[in-house]
């Protein structure tokens, strides 16, 4: 049972430090989705938010006003929708929070780039437009009953194609988030092969990610582990690292696929 509620908010943008970002703005706190391998929560250091996210989603019900006085103030750069939490998570499609902000950073000339797991954001296709604005999609897996096990229930792997198809046909840019990549679960070839001919098709660059198990996450996880990946919870740690032989040959499987498709790719965090 999802608990909703208002808040206010004394900033809309915050700076952000992720690559080709200059603001990031997120209308919500809390995620309706509750992906177990989510790692925002630990952004905020603190254990009872951690443990209780997904089960919470708070409205910052004055963004709007806040962002378009904040514009005034600052200069142009890209804002990232959303960072931290999804912008079209199931509460916006009544709230409309976000497509509100959007009016308002189009209306003064800001480019913007969404990163979301819902196809909500077809909705709001009158004011996506190709020269101020990307899309991306957060993609792990092409299996249903594994997306479910693992993310949201709210969305579908071919929900989020039809995305990239909608916006790549109209001319917008688009990207495919492949992350995390979480060893043994959603790393096999047909896996990684199928999402490569999607990006292809359409014209989507993928940007890729490994598990981070930021903390709480392993905990989090624990249970799908247990029932389907048993032994896999204390080989994670030493799997995922940077270094690791692993997360090595991974990224030069996935480098030459796309390289031989011609698809656009690059990791996350270089």
């Amino acid at each position: 049972m999802i608990k909703y509620s208002y808040i206010t908010c004394k900033e809309a943008l915050s700076y952000s430090r992720l690559l080709g970002l200059d603001y990031s703005l997120n209308p919500y706190f809390g995620c309706e989705h509750g992906c177990i391998y989510c790692y925002s929560p630990s952004v905020f250091r603190n254990e009872k938010i951690a443990r209780n996210w997904g089960n919470f989603v708070k409205a910052k019900i004055n963004i709007v006003d806040v962002l378009s006085k904040q514009l005034k103030k600052i200069p142009k750069g890209v804002v990232g929708i959303s960072t931290v939490t999804d912008p079209y998570q199931p509460l916006e499609a009544k709230l409309q929070l976000t497509r509100k902000c959007i009016e308002v950073l189009s209306a003064n000339n800001f480019p913007i780039s969404i990163q979301t797991k819902s196809d909500l954001v077809l909705r709001d296709k009158d004011l996506i437009k190709p020269e101020r604005f990307d899309i991306g999609v957060t993609i792990i897996t092409l299996d249903n009953d594994l997306s479910k096990k693992l993310g949201s229930k709210t969305y579908s792997p071919e929900s989020l194609i039809q995305v990239l198809e909608e916006f790549s046909d109209k001319g917008v840019d688009t990207w495919i988030f492949l992350g995390p990549i979480i060893p043994e679960v959603n790393d096999d070839e047909e896996n990684i092969s199928k999402l490569v001919d999607i990006a292809k098709r359409t014209k989507s660059e993928i940007i890729y990610d490994k598990l981070n198990l930021k903390p709480w996450i392993l905990d989090s996880m624990e249970k799908f582990l247990e029932n389907e990946r048993f032994g896999l919870k204390d080989r994670l740690p030493f799997l995922i690292t940077k270094n690791s032989e692993y997360w090595r040959t991974f990224r030069a499987r996935i480098e030459a696929l796309c390289l031989r498709e011609g698809v656009q790719c690059k990791p996350a965090f270089p």
